[in-house]
């Protein structure tokens, strides 16, 4: 293994899983990653995840967590399933109008994540947010974002999960302006080509382009994550089925950055 930790996030790869998930973390081991990220709802028992993962050898390095299963009547469920699995990583996808749909919206959710963060801390996991296109557009006016003030005003062990296909399709605050304002925050990121030109006219089609044929600038995007952004996962999630099938796609994308790697691009 490199210098980096290679993942995959297993919305990637959704069919091959729905179908079987066991076989598909094999597969998904043999082409050199080390750990994946889960996504959604806790579709099969935590001892079977664990049974899986433990057959193919693979950690899992987080859960895209829906919210609500860190409410009251179901926190100690989530994470009585995480111990079982083995994942320290609890990752929020996304969260609904109510919750971002304003700055005031932001300050209370971040009040919130902070409760969250707390109480999951005692229990030994971490709290992260995966941001969104919309949530890096600048206010008015501003040199902040929604993602700013999430950040701004959240305790420093809650997880900013960047997406740097998403910041980089949101035109807005600077990627690695980012990873600068909160040093530390970046313990896992999402790895996801996009292209500019492609995504000129339809901003959902510059996500049609592969690792190393793409806009992300990747050798300073990876050199800020391993000096100052304290990240251990870089986790690939790839959203163009439409160039290659599932499978295919997350092992070029492994392929092409070990070669940006050995060609000391990253």
């Amino acid at each position: 293994m490199g210098q980096y930790a290679y993942a995959v996030e297993l919305y990637s790869v959704k069919d091959a899983l729905a179908k079987n998930m066991p076989d598909t973390l094999k597969k998904i081991k043999a082409m050199g990653y080390i750990a994946v990220e889960f996504a959604g709802n806790f579709v099969h028992t935590a001892a079977e995840v664990r049974r899986a993962l433990d057959e193919a050898g693979l950690i899992c390095c987080g859960w895209h967590t829906p919210v609500e299963y860190l409410a009251d009547d179901r926190f100690e469920a989530t994470v009585a399933y995480f111990k079982t699995v083995g994942n320290e990583h609890v990752i929020i996808p996304g969260l609904p109008e109510e919750m971002t749909g304003s700055r005031e919206a932001w300050l209370q959710t971040a009040a919130l994540f902070n409760q969250y963060a707390a109480r999951l801390a005692e229990r030994g996991l971490r709290l992260g947010y995966h941001n969104h296109v919309g949530e890096v557009a600048l206010y008015a006016g501003s040199r902040d974002c929604p993602l700013t003030v999430f950040g701004d005003n959240t305790d420093a062990s809650v997880i900013i999960q960047m997406d740097n296909g998403h910041v980089l399709n949101g035109r807005g605050y600077p990627m690695l302006d980012l990873i600068r304002r909160y040093p530390g925050r970046f313990t896992s990121v999402h790895l996801k080509p996009y292209s500019l030109a492609k995504g000129a006219s339809d901003p959902e089609a510059g996500y049609q382009t592969m690792i190393g044929e793409d806009d992300v600038p990747w050798k300073e995007f990876m050199a800020l994550c391993r000096s100052i952004g304290g990240t251990r996962w870089y986790i690939v999630e790839y959203e163009s089925p439409e160039l290659y099938p599932e499978l295919e796609g997350v092992e070029r994308c492994l392929n092409a950055l070990r070669d940006m790697e050995k060609r000391g691009v990253i």
